[in-house]
């Protein structure tokens, strides 16, 4: 027992002797700095201030009326005085129109044809032409559903009109206008909110960035410097405890960031938290490790600092579009489907949107929080072949 303590408190000691020089390096050195404190807080608070308006609102279109009646222009206000789409031109032809929305300077064009009022007044089907740029499916989704509603209310309030003047009652005509009525019910987004989607996925993303090159330059300097072999020293000549040493103070500096990014989106941007934060919290320590482990691992693999920092943007920027985010993972093609297994982010994120916006039970959190466990495992597997590279003189320059 004796001796065990013994062990202990050498191990304690040891480690505690590369955390201080890791501290060290850190405070001489801006490039950590920057990587680890300022870059992290300044991306996160321009992401939020980017999207501080959340709802897409005052999209340009413009309009072309053939018809110029009283109808015409009603529907004009109508569709003008909703909250996602603003009428700034009226074209005189739908060539003109379609010419503005190729040059960029609006997202769509309602054609109104004429004799519009005259065919409804006859009780004659008549059709309305909207024109949109759907390149952007955000902005052409939201032109689409408040068109839709405009368009939708103001058949339906024809409809009752025309049957009211052939004698059927209001409420007779309200219901045969309208026999089926939707009974709608938006969960975890109700308002539609923008930020929710997107800077949910945005901010933990620039995360894992910083965290992956943050660990990786650590790590590699040492290797591009020839410090490695005195960091060893530092360490008993362990290299699990000189990894400890030095990526402890980085767990916790990257903590402190994620963490900032939790208030920045539950407590300014009012993001709502429907589930544990504690899961959310442990999840986000499990993710800095699975991000360290990895760039480790391609240090270790490629032992080029530039390469692995080059490997590494590519490896973390990836992630958003294989984690079901902006495409559901479950319509993508197979191969696509398993690739996106490789990427920590996106399990995590299957935590975070579940206890932040879904508030699902906490048991559900448990499967994605473990598929971070092996990219974890590979970084420690790596310990040993890292350990060869540090110490071989072969590696001890190169970039």
């Amino acid at each position: 027992m004796h001796a065990r303590n013994l062990l202990d408190e050498i191990f304690r000691s040891t480690l505690s002797r590369v955390m201080r020089r890791e501290f060290t390096r850190i405070g001489n050195s801006w490039v950590l700095i920057f990587v680890t404190t300022i870059a992290p807080l300044a991306s996160f608070l321009l992401v939020v201030w980017m999207f501080s308006q959340a709802v897409v609102r005052d999209l340009p279109i413009s309009i072309v009326d053939m018809d110029h009646t009283q109808l015409s222009r009603k529907i004009a206000r109508m569709v003008d005085a909703g909250p996602a789409v603003n009428i700034v031109f009226q074209a005189s032809s739908l060539e003109e129109a379609k010419a503005r929305i190729s040059s960029g300077k609006e997202e769509a064009v309602l054609y109104l044809p004429k004799d519009l009022e005259k065919d409804l007044q006859k009780g004659s089907q008549t059709e309305l032409a909207l024109f949109f740029n759907n390149s952007n499916l955000i902005k052409g989704g939201v032109i689409q559903s408040q068109m839709v509603t405009t368009i939708a209310t103001l058949s339906g309030a024809v409809k009752v009109q025309a049957m009211v003047l052939k004698g059927v009652p209001r409420e007779e005509a309200v219901q045969k206008a309208q026999p089926i009525r939707p009974n709608t019910h938006l969960l975890f987004n109700p308002y539609g909110n923008y930020a929710y989607f997107l800077v949910t996925g945005l901010l933990p993303l620039l995360a894992v960035v910083f965290i992956f090159l943050g660990t990786a330059y650590a790590i590699g300097i040492e290797m591009k410097e020839g410090t490695g072999t005195a960091w060893l020293h530092t360490a008993g000549n362990s290299a699990t405890v000189a990894l400890m040493g030095k990526l402890t103070p980085y767990l916790l500096l990257f903590f402190v960031n994620l963490t900032a990014m939790n208030f920045l989106l539950i407590k300014t941007m009012g993001a709502p938290l429907n589930g544990s934060l504690g899961m959310i919290l442990f999840s986000e320590f499990l993710l800095i490790l699975a991000y360290q482990s990895m760039a480790l691992l391609f240090l270790t693999f490629t032992a080029n600092l530039r390469l692995t920092l080059s490997l590494g943007s590519a490896y973390t920027m990836m992630a958003l579009t294989f984690s079901g985010l902006t495409f559901p993972t479950m319509g993508m093609d197979p191969i696509a489907r398993i690739f996106s297994w490789i990427f920590p982010y996106a399990f995590w994120l299957k935590v975070f949107l579940g206890q932040s916006l879904r508030g699902e039970p906490v048991q559900e959190a448990l499967y994605p929080m473990l598929m971070l466990l092996p990219f974890i495992a590979l970084g420690i597997l790596s310990i040993p072949f890292f350990k060869k590279r540090v110490t071989d003189e072969r590696w001890q320059t190169r970039d």
